[in-house]
């Protein structure tokens, strides 16, 4: 892999933070949305700092800004709907961190790419922080249960904690965004636990007085219909077969009440075409495979009334902070790691994972003050969520964990 000249190595309370992830696509979300804020906060907010990020790519290659450089690998396909891939050339992840001389290397990967991320850290001598963006082994486990049973399903888990032990606590800090996750892994004996909060981009994610009668027509949303929005990937993990079965009950009581808007693609996106291919369905169900324009999806969130998040293993729950940024209220199953950044009440939540619980929610939320509820949570999440809040706590953690490592 041919380098162009790194940036030089930093000095006294300037860093160069290094991201490494192959939880990266075109098409991805959360994790992509946090690196390229981050990106933003040092461009923006940040003069002195400079950054770098390592991502799997379609072809080897470096795009430079003023003070940031994203590095793309050559990484196999590992789903064509999600375009992600595995980032598997681990030697060119040395040969940039050997180039770029960081200050402080994250990873936001569990496999691979954490293992490497620690080994190179501890040859140069430079910390590696983790970020545990997923709960991987409740996503994976819970799913396997039925095929691994009982007895099985105990042994699997007990592997897997073992692993996540093993794994994080080579890191400096295990960033953690939930404090209730952050006490879970604590008690599964992870010792460098740092609960952090992510945010959301207040400048773009705000309530608006945008023409949202327009967007609703576009929709083919009736006069007098409540439209509730999902967004994020349609796969097993995301529980998006509870939010479709739901939908199905509503349509069956029918009175014609409700329009879903469905925006994301993955591996149960025939769930959504036979919605719409059903009679009963049809002329009430809209989908967008994907959102590529921050602003599209913000409109969208204002046109909405009520925003459906079925997750209940969420370890944040970025678009629902999303959503409550533009003024839209959330409903939900409670009990998940991201029940903490709900900005408003959720006494109306459903309180068990079923389609039937999650219709009810839907059913008894929509008859709150929805406009009240989401302007009071737009309020909310701008004083506590904006990016530039959450970057600057999360730099002075950098900063104390490069400076603790200097010093032992």
């Amino acid at each position: 892999m041919k380098l162009v000249d790194a940036f030089p190595r930093t000095i006294g309370n300037v860093m160069k933070i290094c991201d490494l992830t192959q939880f990266y696509s075109p098409l991805s979300g959360g994790v992509k949305r946090y690196l390229h804020e981050k990106i933003a906060y040092v461009r923006n907010y940040s003069p002195k700092d400079e950054h770098v990020l390592v991502i799997p790519g379609p072809k080897t290659g470096v795009a430079t800004d003023v003070r940031s450089r994203i590095y793309s690998i050559r990484s196999p396909l590992v789903s064509r709907s999600s375009r992600y891939r595995a980032l598997l050339n681990l030697r060119a992840i040395e040969e940039i961190l050997e180039r770029e001389q960081p200050d402080l290397i994250e990873s936001s990967d569990p496999y691979q790419i954490g293992w490497k991320a620690i080994a190179v850290g501890r040859t140069l001598k430079i910390p590696v922080v983790g970020f545990y963006h997923s709960h991987f082994p409740e996503a994976y486990l819970k799913g396997a249960a039925r095929f691994l049973g009982k007895r099985g399903t105990l042994r699997a888990m007990k592997l897997t904690r073992a692993y996540v032990c093993k794994l994080y606590n080579r890191f400096q800090t295990t960033l953690v965004p939930s404090q209730r996750l952050a006490g879970l892994l604590s008690e599964w004996g992870v010792h460098n636990v740092r609960p952090v909060r992510l945010g959301v981009n207040t400048q773009v994610f705000k309530p608006a007085p945008d023409d949202a009668t327009a967007t609703r027509q576009s929709l083919g949303v009736e006069a007098g219909q409540k439209l509730l929005l999902y967004v994020g990937r349609l796969a097993k993990e995301k529980n998006t077969q509870t939010l479709f079965r739901a939908f199905e009950l509503l349509r069956r009581r029918d009175r014609n009440e409700f329009h879903l808007l469905v925006i994301g693609d993955g591996p149960q996106r025939h769930r959504v075409q036979k919605l719409r291919e059903s009679r009963r369905c049809a002329r009430n169900i809209s989908w967008i495979s994907y959102c590529t324009d921050s602003a599209d999806l913000a409109r969208y969130y204002r046109a909405a009334d009520l925003f459906v998040h079925p997750g209940v293993q969420e370890t944040f729950g970025l678009v629902a902070l999303e959503s409550q940024a533009c003024g839209t209220p959330v409903v939900g199953i409670r009990g998940s790691y991201m029940d903490r950044i709900i900005c408003h009440e959720q006494e109306s939540w459903a309180g068990e994972n079923t389609s039937e619980a999650l219709a009810g929610a839907i059913e008894e939320s929509s008859t709150k003050k929805l406009t009240t509820l989401g302007m009071n949570a737009a309020q909310t999440a701008e004083t506590l969520y904006s990016w530039p809040r959450v970057f600057e706590e999360l730099f002075c953690i950098y900063r104390e964990v490069r400076s603790k490592y200097r010093r032992s």
